[in-house]
């Protein structure tokens, strides 16, 4: 190989190695790709083609001399194409005109008709083909030297490794941002959440202890601070929601101890009513799926804020039972129930996530009785 050339595709490769570990999108790195190798080759068209399921061989990335190398992308050449055996084989092609080659000619496409000397060289990483990297020049051009094609081989080989770094590198950005997106859910509902509701909680224990005191202007301002939080505390578990959305991993399975989720939201619950609710789990929580266990929990935090706001109980009693079927909750008090005219839009919520979930949310209210909530969520 010429020395210069072997210079000049050294600088190319350590140019895109350095793109590549920067971490931009290996969509970007490709294209760089092409564009050094086409230089390099000086050639008029390059193409860099990955390989499907099926055989076939997709364009890439494309860059010609006259800007029209875009129309080529998602350009698909059959298996038995050059490109396609080049990708599948590993060996490199290389003809002097492809138009009339008998190796190539029957699958020349009419988009690569005006090109002739062609050259196509494999490019992976570890032993494995990931596709073809391809140069052309236009008819009547020189044919591409011996000395040209072994520093396109060499080449596309370096551009194989790259890229393999370069989605290494992407993919560990994902995952980072993934991590820091879920630490920013966890403080948002382990934390601000529950600050929120437990602030809400203790403003309508005073709105309804001190109901006679306040004039009915104040009281009403009190009852929207009140929904207020309510609302501003079902924005953040949408933007929680929101911010566990599975990428790249689904995390929102990962294991979470629904137990002890009971246990705090128990606890809060206690501290407003005044006395400790009773807490009956049977069966293991330990492994509960994160999505699963956000569902439950949040069922059990609206069941616990009716009681505290509208039931006036003396006795709650929740239980969590896990068992083949999956998850099944109840909150019973005996208080007069859930007075009528009262919103019930977290209720309503409830009954979404049920159904979404492909579980069973249900009600039952009165003055002599109490009221019980139940909210049962399959596993599988």
């Amino acid at each position: 190989m010429d020395p210069t050339l072997a210079a000049r595709a050294l600088s190319a490769a350590t140019e895109i190695t350095s793109t590549a570990l920067s971490g931009d999108d290996p969509e970007a790195v490709l294209d760089t790709v092409v564009i050094r190798a086409a230089e390099l080759a000086d050639a008029d068209l390059g193409l860099a083609m990955v390989s499907a399921d099926d055989g076939h061989v997709v364009v890439e990335a494309a860059v010609d001399s006259g800007g029209a190398g875009r129309a080529l992308q998602g350009l698909t050449l059959p298996a038995d194409s050059a490109a396609g055996r080049v990708a599948r084989g590993g060996e490199p092609v290389v003809s002097d005109n492809f138009v009339v080659d008998p190796r190539t000619a029957p699958f020349v496409p009419d988009e690569l008709r005006d090109f002739g000397p062609f050259a196509a060289a494999p490019f992976g990483s570890g032993g494995r083909v990931l596709g073809a990297l391809t140069v052309y020049r236009l008819q009547g051009r020189e044919p591409f030297s011996a000395g040209t094609v072994e520093m396109l081989v060499a080449f596309a080989a370096q551009a194989g490794v790259v890229l393999a770094l370069a989605e290494g590198a992407n993919a560990r950005h994902r995952v980072t941002l993934y991590q820091e997106r879920e630490r920013i859910a966890r403080e948002l509902h382990d934390v601000i959440v529950q600050r929120l509701y437990g602030a809400g909680m203790q403003l309508d224990r005073v709105r309804r202890n001190m109901r006679k005191r306040f004039a009915q202007a104040d009281g009403a301002r009190l009852s929207d601070a009140i929904d207020q939080l309510d609302q501003t505390i079902e924005e953040i578990r949408g933007t929680v929601r929101a911010l566990r959305s599975p990428e790249p991993r689904h995390d929102t399975g990962t294991p979470t101890d629904l137990a002890e989720s009971a246990r705090g939201e128990v606890r809060i619950a206690g501290e407003l009513l005044g006395y400790p609710p009773t807490l009956e789990l049977s069966g293991e929580f330990a492994d509960i799926p994160a999505e699963r266990a956000d569902h439950i929990r949040a069922a059990l935090r609206e069941a616990l804020s009716n009681v505290v706001r509208h039931s006036g109980a003396s006795e709650t009693r929740v239980s969590l039972t896990r068992d083949r079927d999956g998850v099944k909750l109840r909150v019973r008090d005996n208080g007069s129930g859930v007075p009528q005219g009262v919103a019930t839009r977290g209720l309503r919520h409830l009954a979404e996530r049920a159904d979404t979930a492909g579980g069973k949310f249900f009600i039952n209210s009165s003055p002599s009785l109490g009221t019980l909530v139940a909210f049962d969520l399959p596993l599988d």
